[in-house]
């Protein structure tokens, strides 16, 4: 397993990550525990969660249980800011930060979180109360690092230069879905983290399983998977998406590779990524998603997938 630094910081994370939106939803207790002794094993050590995923804190408390015993093995990130039952319980204030991150620690039974990101902006609240607020957690010791997630590009530039003009923390991380199939990020955002020194930790790496080779152009979804029915089928599902998929795995096939490897590896011989967060429901895909991200693709081999994919 490859670690990597995340942005500027010393803090190192496996460069597959797990993502956990799928504990205390689609997953008990049982099966989170064996994911997740699962993932360590493999040395993979960064699990990116948040206090609205499996509902009211859920998969959280899920998480925690499960990591007794081996909390040192682990860098757990977690996310704030989405609303937690009620408008007053979200956002990027100083009285609910000190608040959700109080919460997520007792959910996660841990005394400091490692990465603590701000879920989606906030325009209600200024910049400035929401870094400060962050600075003060981590000054008391809850938590260790900070970053962003669903930020544009010049919100991650604002936030840099409020931090450094104030002498606050400054983010080290961005959270944005990125993949084969979405690569709109490229233009603004990723330029913005390259010039501040941050890690980018893409979401949807997958892009809702479009890249997993389960779904073929002319048929329809397979029944039981996630884009058989839902709010995301109708956005990856489509025929570029079908169509570009079928290029990829094509291109995959003759270069000794799965599709799956690709979308993984691609990702991680970007530079500029930290860790690719992507969600587990069986132990058998904590190991497929560990062994996925080993190849790193050639200069030459990046032209031709940018060559498919750039449409």
């Amino acid at each position: 397993m490859e670690y990597r630094n995340l942005g500027r910081s010393g803090l190192q994370v496996s460069i597959v990550g797990i993502g956990t939106n799928n504990f205390g939803g689609r997953m008990d207790a049982d099966a989170t525990a064996l994911v997740v002794n699962e993932a360590l094993d493999a040395g993979i050590n960064f699990f990116d969660e948040a206090d609205v995923y499996g509902g009211g804190g859920k998969s959280e408390e899920f998480f925690g249980e499960a990591l007794k015993g081996r909390r040192h093995e682990a860098i757990i990130a977690t996310k704030f800011g989405m609303p937690m039952g009620s408008p007053a319980k979200s956002g990027g204030s100083r009285r609910w930060i000190m608040q959700a991150v109080d919460d997520s620690l007792r959910r996660l039974q841990t005394d400091y979180i490692d990465l603590y990101q701000m879920h989606r902006p906030d325009s209600r609240t200024p910049i400035e109360e929401t870094l400060r607020a962050l600075d003060d957690v981590v000054s008391a010791g809850k938590v260790r690092y900070i970053g962003s997630s669903n930020y544009a590009g010049w919100q991650v530039a604002e936030a840099e230069l409020t931090a450094r003009h104030a002498h606050y923390v400054p983010f080290i991380t961005s959270q944005m879905e990125y993949s084969l199939l979405n690569r709109e990020i490229e233009p603004e955002h990723v330029p913005a983290l390259k010039q501040y020194g941050q890690s980018l930790l893409p979401y949807y790496p997958l892009a809702s399983g479009m890249l997993t080779g389960k779904y073929r152009p002319g048929q329809d979804a397979p029944a039981g998977t996630r884009l058989a029915s839902g709010a995301n089928s109708s956005r990856f599902l489509n025929e570029q998406n079908l169509a570009t998929a079928q290029q990829l795995e094509e291109w995959a096939t003759a270069h000794g590779h799965s599709l799956l490897e690709l979308a993984f590896s691609w990702l991680a011989s970007q530079p500029f990524v930290g860790s690719v967060i992507a969600g587990a429901t069986k132990p058998e895909q904590v190991r497929a998603n560990a062994a996925a991200a080993e190849w790193r693709l050639t200069p030459e081999e990046m032209a031709e997938v940018d060559a498919i994919t750039k449409g």
